[in-house]
C-alpha cells in the first residue's frame, strides 16, 4: 500500500471516528444507569446491530460512548505527556553537562517502573473518574518524548547555524525560540500522535481492572470486563464489538502517525526502501 493510500485511509477512518463520537451523543442520549432485563443478551439484529449486554443495554450505543471516553483520555493525556516530556527533554538537552546527566538518570529511574503498575498506583489515590485516568496516563507516558526531544536538541545544537547564532551574540532564549524549538516541534507532535493509541489502551486496561471509570459508566474497558462471563457462555458480541472499537481507531491513528514519521524523516524512509 502506497503512502498516499495509507494516509487517505487513515485520515478517513480517523475523521469518521471523530464524527461518530461527536454526533451520536447529540442524536442519541444515553441513560447509563438504565437497564432492560427483558432484552438482555439479544444477538445482533436490526433493532440492536451489535446486540445487547447482560442487562439489556445496547452494545453499539455504549461502545460509541466508550470510544468517546477513550479518545478524550487519549488526546488530553497525550498532550499533557508531550508537554511534560518536551519541557524535560529540552531542558536536559539545552543545559547539557551535569544537568543533562542528572535529568536522564531520573528518566531512567521512572522508566524502570512498568507504566501500568505506576498508573495503577496513581489512580488508586483518587476516586474513580475520567480525570484520574488522564493524570495517570499523562504522568507515566512522558519519558519517551523526553528522550526524543533531548536527542533532537543535542543534534540541533551541533548545527553550524546554531554555532553562528551563538557566536553572533544571540542569547540562549533567542537561540532556543528561533532555532531549537522549530526543529523540535515536528518530533514532539509525532510523539503526541503516537501516544494517543497507547493512552487509549492504557485507559481500557485500567477500566478493565476496575480502576478507571465507575462500572456503570460507558467505557470500553468496563464493557469488556463485564462481558467476560457472557463470553464463556457463548455470547460473543458484548466482548467482540467493544474490542474492535479499541483496535480499529488505534490502528488508524498509528497509520496516520507512520505516514507522518516517513514524511518528516525522509532519510529513514529511503534507508528502509534499500
Amino acid at each position: 500500500m502506497s503512502a498516499t493510500v495509507k494516509l487517505r485511509a487513515s485520515v478517513g477512518l480517523v475523521a469518521l471516528v471523530v464524527l461518530v463520537v461527536v454526533l451520536v451523543p447529540l442524536l442519541f442520549p444515553l441513560d447509563e444507569q438504565a437497564v432492560d432485563m427483558a432484552n438482555k443478551l439479544q444477538p445482533p439484529s436490526w433493532a440492536h446491530p451489535f446486540g445487547t449486554d447482560d442487562v439489556g443495554r445496547d452494545v453499539l450505543l455504549r461502545s460509541v460512548y466508550g470510544l468517546r471516553v477513550s479518545l478524550i483520555v487519549g488526546v488530553v493525556a497525550a498532550l499533557a505527556a508531550t508537554v511534560i516530556g518536551t519541557a524535560v527533554g529540552a531542558a536536559a538537552g539545552g543545559a547539557g553537562g551535569r544537568t543533562d546527566r542528572l535529568v536522564m538518570r531520573v528518566v531512567d529511574v521512572f522508566s524502570s517502573v512498568p507504566h501500568l503498575l505506576l498508573g495503577i498506583f496513581i489512580v488508586a489515590m483518587f476516586r474513580p473518574g475520567i480525570w484520574p485516568v488522564v493524570i495517570s496516563v499523562g504522568l507515566t507516558h512522558w519519558l519517551s518524548t523526553a528522550r526524543i526531544v533531548r536527542a533532537e536538541v543535542l543534534s540541533l545544537r551541533a548545527r553550524p547555524y546554531v554555532d553562528a547564532a551563538i557566536s553572533g551574540g544571540a542569547s540562549r532564549w533567542r537561540v532556543a525560540v528561533r532555532h531549537l524549538l522549530p526543529g523540535v516541534l515536528p518530533q514532539a507532535g509525532l510523539a503526541a500522535v503516537l501516544m494517543v493509541p497507547h493512552a487509549i489502551w492504557h485507559e481500557s486496561a485500567l477500566s478493565f481492572l476496575g480502576l478507571g471509570l465507575p462500572t456503570h459508566k460507558a467505557s470500553l474497558g468496563n464493557m469488556i470486563q463485564g462481558a467476560r462471563g457472557t463470553l464463556l457462555a457463548g455470547d460473543w458480541w458484548p466482548t467482540l464489538f467493544p474490542g474492535l472499537f479499541i483496535i480499529i481507531p488505534t490502528l488508524a491513528i498509528a497509520g496516520l502517525a507512520g505516514v507522518w514519521r516517513e514524511r518528516i524523516n525522509p532519510r529513514r524512509r529511503s534507508e528502509l526502501m534499500l
